[in-house]
């Protein structure tokens, strides 16, 4: 009886797959989405169980398989503005092809879902993050002075220090952290970058084009913030240092500064031993910046 019922389960995941799966990662919208009667599974664990086994019978048979994050509230919503009946599969699989258009995806590269899914997560959490701190630049509009729109200004120059951090930074793996105090809310981008043979950094597209913006967002807005830099190369202890975000530039922090950041507790403020093996120190210099004073909006 349990074989009959995993085949039927994977016959209804089989049906829903275009090439593209929305996956409920969490029990939440799981829950969410046993309000349709069309919805075949009761347990959140045995979803992803045989979710995974379809995702295996499928690479084994050569086909590709792309990842995307099912939103139970965004599909009732879809399926209210288009009409569309959500508790037929068809239409699961009309959003999911939306999703796959539009929204975050990763391709199914044979790792266990519990790999795969955190960095499914992640993929949605930069988008959104790059979404909304695109919004807010363009809502800023022309410089009220000189005309100029601010949005596009602040990322340029945002452009500009993210190179020259990267240049002046040590050979190594960098791992960028950039915090930007709301209101409403605090953004928090980071940015993984390590060197090829040549001496070049290796960035993410993706990852870069969100830490760009989010750090435009508060150099344009003038937000407080900081931004973070830690360098690790074989052979030589960690290197951690950064800056602090204040009237819409960037200020060097102090080793002891740095050292503070990261011997303090987020959550409770309370002090935690020092990380053995870093060295906390201050920035190099990043030398004058292209973008005219005038312009710092």
């Amino acid at each position: 009886m349990a074989h009959t019922d995993h085949r039927t389960m994977r016959r209804a995941l089989r049906r829903e797959i275009a090439g593209t799966i929305g996956v409920l990662t969490d029990d939440h919208d799981f829950r969410a989405m046993r309000r349709y009667r069309s919805f075949a599974f009761d347990d959140h664990t045995t979803y992803l169980r045989q979710l995974e086994a379809v995702l295996q019978d499928r690479a084994a048979q050569g086909d590709h398989t792309t990842l995307a994050l099912f939103d139970p509230e965004d599909y009732a919503a879809y399926c209210a503005d288009t009409g569309l009946d959500p508790e037929a599969p068809t239409s699961r699989t009309r959003f999911t092809a939306e999703l796959a258009a539009t929204g975050p995806t990763i391709p199914y590269d044979g790792r266990p879902l519990a790999v795969l899914l955190p960095v499914l997560v992640d993929e949605a959490v930069r988008q959104a993050t790059w979404e909304y701190a695109t919004t807010l630049l363009t809502r800023l509009g022309p410089c009220p002075t000189c005309g100029e729109d601010i949005g596009r200004a602040a990322f340029t120059r945002a452009s500009d220090l993210l190179v020259r951090i990267l240049d002046t930074a040590p050979p190594g793996e960098r791992h960028l952290v950039c915090t930007v105090a709301g209101p409403p809310d605090t953004l928090v981008s980071v940015l993984h970058g390590d060197q090829d043979a040549h001496g070049a950094t290796r960035l993410d597209e993706a990852e870069a084009l969100e830490f760009t913006s989010v750090l435009a967002l508060g150099l344009a807005t003038r937000s407080p913030g900081g931004l973070v830099i830690r360098v690790s190369a074989t052979g030589t202890a960690d290197r951690v240092y950064g800056w602090r975000l204040r009237g819409g530039a960037l200020e060097p922090l102090t080793a002891s500064e740095v050292f503070d950041a990261y011997c303090t507790d987020v959550e409770s403020g309370d002090l935690i031993s020092p990380e053995p093996g870093v060295d906390y120190r201050e920035p190099p210099a990043l030398g004058e910046e292209s973008t005219a004073p005038g312009h710092r909006h």
